[in-house]
């Protein structure tokens, strides 16, 4: 069996993102990765060229401007990466910049993967995720947060990042999953609050035009992380490749659970989806077979 890593990125440095520990945490169970590196305003390309693996195959990207709506750039990116993929590989493992696995669970992916690899009827990997909000030692715990999402994928180029590249289609068709026991570490709202406001106005361009922006978003220097519903505490440990990173952490953030912003109608939806599994609502972009 052969797996090939895939990812893109663009100025990983300006906006604090984990890239080198997102790629790192995969790389064991990969035998290449491809990294679209996007035309970057800072040393993104030399970050990624530091990796120190003979597997990493770097391909230089100018983003498409004209793809500002829906964020479908970034899809366009992804495919970019996933098509430069190796056509020996049987499957592909989708990261993005912020998301990080656990060592422990890399055995229980590449188990799954060999077990499903001759079973054509699955298209790809579905992941837990914990959201991180604020600090290290907080993932959210309401609605606003995607529970699933495919990060690997058969190598089949009928398979393509949908919309944002949060998911894939198959001809245009929810992809047939299996979810597997793993979890997507998502780090992307971790980060100093001055480049967590950097890239809120930067990356919002990709989905909204200029008057949005000039209404929604707020022209300052610095995030505010208070304007969340609700959180819980992470009892659970790091990946290793986080580590360092975390140690550095040189913001404050606390959460005062007394005042969570959750409506009665939520709690209800909530209490069943703790006590049943259940999600009323839940938009899912793939089918669980």
């Amino acid at each position: 069996m052969k797996v090939s890593g895939f990812t893109f990125v663009r100025n990983a440095i300006k906006f604090d993102y984990p890239i080198v520990e997102a790629i790192s945490s995969i790389l064991p169970i990969c035998d290449e990765f491809v990294v679209a590196v996007g035309k970057s305003e800072d040393g993104t390309l030399e970050l990624v060229k530091s990796i120190s693996s003979d597997k990493i195959n770097i391909i230089e990207t100018i983003w498409n401007n004209s793809l500002r709506s829906g964020g479908s750039v970034l899809a366009d990116e992804t495919n970019k990466a996933f098509a430069s993929i190796s056509d020996e590989s049987d499957w592909a493992f989708y990261i993005q910049g912020d998301e990080v696995i656990h060592e422990a669970q890399l055995t229980t992916i590449y188990d799954a993967m060999l077990l499903y690899k001759d079973d054509k009827t699955v298209d790809g990997l579905l992941f837990n995720y914990s959201h991180f909000y604020g600090s290290y030692n907080f993932v959210g715990d309401s609605r606003r947060w995607y529970r699933n999402e495919i990060r690997i994928i058969r190598n089949n180029k009928e398979i393509s990042s949908y919309k944002d590249a949060q998911g894939f289609r198959k001809n245009g068709c929810k992809l047939n999953v299996k979810i597997i026991d793993a979890t997507v570490y998502h780090y992307g709202w971790v980060k100093p609050p001055e480049a967590q406001q950097a890239k809120q106005q930067t990356f919002h361009k990709l989905w909204h035009s200029d008057d949005w922006m000039k209404i929604n978003i707020p022209q300052v220097d610095k995030f505010d992380y208070s304007a969340i519903d609700s959180l819980k505490h992470f009892k659970g440990s790091h990946p290793k490749v986080m580590l360092d990173r975390i140690s550095k952490m040189n913001w404050d953030f606390s959460y005062d659970f007394t005042k969570k912003r959750i409506s009665y109608i939520l709690k209800i939806s909530l209490f069943i989806e703790k006590n049943f599994g259940w999600r009323i609502g839940e938009y899912k972009n793939y089918k669980i077979i």
